[in-house]
């Protein structure tokens, strides 16, 4: 009797972990990685998932990662998994991002590419150890206040567009991404421009970029923290003059006092306080 009881706790056992395996396969899919810390808290051992990768269900594509033996490692599954599996408030941002919204032959996109990601969370160490046709950096905060909402899908559209954010899919193995949204990432760029070659990148970019929206942009100036950043967006949607421009209300934007000096000798834009490239205006030939 005893070991027909030991019997069947063993294959109740069995069948819980069959179960286990099966539901975690059907989350993962195709993309998707699942870390060594998510699989812990929902209760999948070490021991178990040792023997999940033993008998071929799953990989270990970087260390303190996996997913389905069979997947295949893209960065559009990487960044899902970071927003919806481990709830990481991290967003996509500025030069990939202008990108996706097909802007990519006016950025400096040679070599591998990098996803800078924004947000107030770090980025896990098997991120950017994983075997990509890009490379994931973190950028900080940006020049954006944190969110204080995750980017899951309880999350809705509405909030996420107040703070320029929204769901975009990218892949046919992904459900959707949250990355910034045309007018969010052009400010990104500007806050992260350093030198003379990344102020005629941003100007490139957004004389193509006539189909901004000023309500959008309207609502993110007033947002943005950085001073840099507005006054060079400023200053380059005026040369680029597009007709959104005029629909700008600039009451509410705060630009700061002083000059702001990008790089030496550079020239002054009298109206923004801001040095420029002495030959902007003839860089697009």
């Amino acid at each position: 009797m005893l070991l027909v009881l030991q019997s069947n706790i063993l294959l109740t056992m069995a069948e819980q972990n069959r179960q286990k395996l099966n539901r975690l396969l059907a989350e993962l899919g195709d993309a998707d990685f699942v870390s060594a810390r998510w699989l812990r808290s929902h209760g999948y051992s070490t021991a178990l998932v040792a023997g999940y990768v033993k008998n071929g269900w799953l990989r270990s594509p970087a260390r303190g990662v996996y997913m389905a033996a069979a997947g295949v490692a893209t960065w559009e599954g990487a960044l899902h998994s970071l927003q919806q599996r481990e709830r990481l408030r991290l967003h996509a941002g500025a030069r990939f991002a202008l990108a996706l919204y097909g802007h990519e032959h006016y950025l400096r996109m040679q070599g591998v590419r990098e996803v800078t990601l924004y947000g107030p969370d770090r980025l896990p160490g098997w991120a950017t150890t994983l075997a990509l046709d890009v490379r994931f950096v973190h950028g900080g905060l940006g020049p954006f206040p944190p969110a204080g909402l995750t980017l899951s899908a309880n999350t809705s559209d509405e909030e996420l567009h107040a703070e320029g954010l929204e769901r975009l899919v990218v892949s046919s193995t992904t459900d959707w991404v949250v990355v910034a949204n045309a007018e969010r990432a052009m400010l990104e760029l500007c806050h992260a421009a350093r030198d003379a070659a990344d102020v005629h990148e941003a100007h490139a970019t957004l004389q193509g970029m006539s189909g901004l929206r000023p309500s959008e942009v309207n609502a993110l100036l007033r947002r943005c923290q950085s001073i840099k950043a507005k006054r060079l967006f400023l200053a380059l949607a005026d040369r680029a003059n597009h007709a959104w421009l005029e629909h700008l209300d600039m009451e509410g934007v705060d630009l700061g006092r002083g000059k702001r000096a990008l790089f030496p000798g550079g020239r002054l834009d009298p109206r923004y306080q801001i040095t420029l490239p002495a030959d902007l205006e003839s860089s697009l030939g």
